[in-house]
């Protein structure tokens, strides 16, 4: 049976995180870059394999976990081996699976006393325990994330049901079919409509519908 460890404060001897990588990679032959890729558990499971023979079956331990389903399964093989040697630890596996470094560095340093206050020193080969199984490290937490494409400044979408405002330049000077023609009265006693000289006579612009003639509508003209 194993040997329980209950301390969980920090103290001088727990290792920095490089120490901690430095000794998992060298221990089960891994290349480990980071903390948060313990979140798999398989380094648990083989550790398990080490200090217990035959308390792991390594066969169901998916090392080239990628998927937080598969970290799952993993842990569940670790809770397995905790429980048949007696080990009182609870495996916080909601946590442990986000690949969050602190929830990860906490579980790898009561590990380690773990570790040490187990193992016997007897000779240990990783790659033949596990069959030659190559062991991909997961990927690093937040590259599962799909960057979504920002949207360009500047340009603005379509409200929905809103229609185009139409731009009416200066030197608009094409009739509008939807106004008669005007004839100019300066004789007799008639005022010419007062309307700017790049207008059509008689209209003045105003902004239409997609369906409508585009420029002017007509409007009553002062005599």
């Amino acid at each position: 049976m194993a040997v329980n460890v209950y301390s969980t404060s920090v103290t001088s001897e727990n290792l920095s995180r490089h120490d901690m990588l430095a000794w998992v990679n060298d221990s089960l032959q891994l290349n480990y870059t980071k903390i948060e890729q313990l979140c798999s558990g398989a380094a648990y499971c083989q550790f398990m394999d080490m200090l217990f023979p035959g308390c792991v079956h390594l066969r169901k331990v998916k090392f080239q976990a990628k998927l937080e389903h598969e970290y799952i399964h993993n842990f569940k093989v670790l809770q397995a081996a905790f429980k048949k040697m007696g080990v009182d630890k609870i495996i916080a596996v909601e946590r442990l699976v986000k690949g969050k470094f602190q929830d990860n560095f906490e579980f790898i340093q009561w590990f380690k006393k773990f570790f040490d206050a187990n193992y016997d020193g007897k000779e240990y080969n990783p790659l033949l325990a596990r069959q030659g199984q190559d062991v991909a490290p997961p990927p690093n937490p937040g590259d599962h994330i799909y960057n979504k494409p920002k949207k360009p400044i500047g340009t603005a979408g379509n409200v929905r049901g809103s229609v185009p405002f139409p731009v009416m330049s200066q030197h608009h000077t094409a009739l509008c079919p939807a106004c008669p023609p005007q004839p100019q009265r300066g004789h007799g006693g008639c005022q010419s409509s007062r309307v700017a000289p790049w207008q059509p006579q008689g209209c003045v612009p105003v902004p239409v519908s997609p369906w409508q003639p585009q420029g002017c509508v007509p409007v009553p003209v002062s005599p």
